[in-house]
């Protein structure tokens, strides 16, 4: 892991002229820890590991060196794919995409981004005329190679985005066939919010000799995002989350569950409370995806529901609450839904609202973070202590967490629920949220 630098400047990470221009007009002045480490090794040449979670500025972490690297030597007639970035969800292609067009402004290079869910031609069109850079998700791009509608032999540099997500999303083999396109000969960059086992993996089968920077502990959780758990029962989620929003004067609230289905229900059922909310999930259109982010963004929207995989690309500035309506399965995606808040030296406030069931989940995610994370009890929200836990629906992957058996929803006690009969059909939906993704990614 290299060590931390302290510069103050981007002037002084080596950026050209054009790069710099475009930056000083977005507002930046100071680099991040992760630009700070991940430029100067990018410009240098080498492969890149980079653990960087949600929210690092780790975007202009590898678009900027590489924009640099680019326009340095700019071949002659129409442009060819040079560089090739992968990312897992259409909302993340399209926002790496939109940083390249406003770092790019000054440099002359061309670039496009593709992905499913919209028309296969105009992509078509734009290719014919050339691109510097591809931003692509990779059911798309492996679209367009069977095609033939565009050529991965000159590609110089390539970047695997949230290369974790892409493997929880089952993208691996699709990757490897994008490896498999590219020259052997080349620049890998791989980033990822976590270093699994996996991802180690795959780093040593694609990189070569890589660098290796974290700029977090692992699964750590921001300083700035004061967190906090309200213990309330499952009956009465949505009357208190209703409640919270509209008594606290929340204005921008990105609301998170675990399901599509229980996406859909909650802002239907929060819009009727006269809190205007939209889901957005695999399953909606890359057009009305595009458009309910686009007004929640715009402060139009005050609620938005959302699944794990269709949030991630979700990058607001200052966004300050974020809710786990429903906590997580998996810990770790604990701390990607709370890092879109408190960004960028903004506070920010995570809270969830954990009914007994969830009690095991709470521990899991509190052991992960190394955080007891603080309660607070809303009068008129108080917990009913006959309640017993009931087993929870499996989440992504094969392991079933269940809740807490003990009588009192404050304490956090008890053993982990059995699974029940009942079961079966909820993990196939929740496993459809998130294996699914892979069709509706590309």
């Amino acid at each position: 892991m290299s060590s931390e630098q302290t510069t103050s400047s981007f002037n002084e990470l080596g950026l050209n002229d054009a790069i710099l221009r475009a930056v000083t007009e977005c507002g930046y002045t100071t680099p991040t820890p992760v630009q700070q480490q991940a430029i100067p090794v990018v410009l240098a040449g080498h492969d890149l590991l980079a653990g960087a979670q949600t929210g690092t500025g780790k975007t202009a972490g590898f678009t900027l060196p590489l924009l640099h690297k680019l326009s340095a030597q700019k071949p002659a007639g129409k442009p060819a794919i040079r560089a090739l970035i992968l990312t897992p969800t259409r909302e993340l292609a399209a926002q790496v995409e939109d940083n390249l067009n406003t770092y790019a402004k000054y440099t002359g290079l061309k670039s496009l981004v593709i992905f499913g869910g919209v028309g296969i031609n105009p992509q078509i069109d734009k290719l014919r005329r050339g691109v510097d850079i591809l931003v692509a998700t990779p059911g798309r791009l492996l679209d367009h190679c069977r095609q033939g509608t565009l050529d991965l032999s000159k590609v110089e540099v390539l970047v695997l985005d949230e290369a974790d997500r892409m493997l929880d999303m089952g993208f691996i083999h699709d990757i490897k066939k994008v490896l498999k396109l590219v020259p052997a000969k080349r620049q890998t960059l791989l980033f990822s919010a976590t270093f699994s086992d996996e991802i180690k993996a795959l780093s040593k089968q694609f990189l070569t000799e890589p660098k290796h920077i974290e700029v977090a502990r692992r699964n750590a959780t921001a300083d700035r995002i004061e967190q906090r758990v309200f213990p309330v029962d499952k009956k009465r989620k949505r009357e208190l989350l209703s409640y919270l929003i509209g008594s606290r004067n929340w204005r921008q609230v990105l609301v998170f569950t675990r399901t599509k289905h229980g996406a859909n229900r909650l802002a239907t059922q929060l819009t009727d409370d006269g809190l205007p909310a939209l889901a957005i999930h695999g399953n909606k259109s890359q057009a009305a995806r595009t458009k309910a982010l686009a007004q929640f963004k715009a402060g139009k929207l005050r609620v938005l529901v959302a699944t794990d995989i269709a949030a991630r690309g979700i990058d607001i500035d200052e966004l300050p609450h974020v809710v786990n309506y429903e906590l997580p399965q998996v810990a770790e995606d604990y701390v990607h839904r709370i890092g879109r808040t408190g960004r960028a030296g903004s506070e920010g406030e995570a809270i969830s609202l954990v009914c007994i069931d969830e009690h095991k989940l709470l521990r899991d995610i509190e052991r992960v973070t190394k955080n007891k994370i603080p309660e607070e009890l809303v009068p008129g929200y108080e917990v009913d202590p006959s309640i017993k836990a009931e087993p929870l629906q499996n989440g992504r992957g094969q392991r079933s967490q269940g809740g807490g058996q003990g009588r009192n929803q404050s304490g956090r006690g008890g053993n982990a629920g059995r699974a029940g009969g009942g079961q079966r059909r909820d993990s196939q939906n929740s496993r459809s949220g998130a294996g699914s993704g892979r069709r509706n990614s590309r």
